[in-house]
């Protein structure tokens, strides 16, 4: 990420604004803009960075792209058939055509299953709502936006953030109570396998004792 120098207020969002957009729309939302698009990260100087990573590149067919990312072409159907995905383009003859942008949609969708464990119809929401901080993020950055627009914008990537912290907090609190079941599962084991050891140590010295007192009785005979 090379900075530029841009002395003129065209895409100047200010040192406040930025830290807004870190801490309301996130770090990744608010550092990585589609190519073109500028975030100022110094007020005083006026030095801004912009994102290297390209939006197109060469399109891949579902082949390809399975194979890229490590899934099924089955999965990538699925995933398009619930909404989750939608290639960039279709041939006349119906092949999908995917994106770098349709691959990293994937991973971050891989990602959210494995990571946090969220089931589809989660995925769904947390993506609808990262598609939208991304459109307010575009908006706010906007020269044409006014202070009340950034303003309501950022009340709106409140409520978004708020209402992914509650799926994770759920997610947490679910995950909580699994670490809970296994750790009680866990204490039984232990505790029957000590209990099973102890019983068959005091065998063990019952039986000796019994041999001996045999012997000792064969041997006074």
């Amino acid at each position: 990420m090379e900075p530029t120098d841009q002395s003129g207020p065209t895409g100047r969002t200010g040192l406040t604004g930025q830290l807004v957009l870190v801490l309301v729309l996130g770090p990744g939302l608010a550092r990585r803009p589609p190519m073109g698009d500028v975030v100022t990260a110094d007020a005083a100087s006026g030095t801004v960075f912009t994102d290297e990573v390209p939006d197109d590149g060469p399109l891949l067919g579902i082949g390809a792209a399975a194979q890229r990312l490590g899934v099924s072409e089955r999965a990538l159907r699925y995933y398009q058939q619930l909404g989750l995905l939608v290639p960039a383009s279709t041939t006349p003859g119906g092949q999908r055509r995917f994106s770098p942008a349709d691959l990293a949609r994937v991973e971050r969708i891989r990602e959210l299953q494995t990571l946090l464990g969220l089931n589809l119809d989660e995925i769904a929401v947390v993506l609808d709502n990262e598609d939208r901080m991304a459109e307010i993020r575009l908006t706010w950055h906007d020269e044409r936006t006014s202070a009340t627009q950034r303003r309501q914008l950022t009340r709106e990537g409140l409520v978004l953030q708020e209402s992914l912290r509650t799926t994770v907090e759920a997610k947490r609190a679910a995950l909580d109570c699994f670490l809970a079941d296994l750790d009680a599962r866990i204490g039984r084991g232990r505790a029957f396998l000590a209990e099973a050891e102890q019983t068959e140590a005091a065998g063990s010295a019952s039986a000796g004792a019994l041999a001996k007192a045999v012997r000792q009785l064969t041997s006074a005979a």
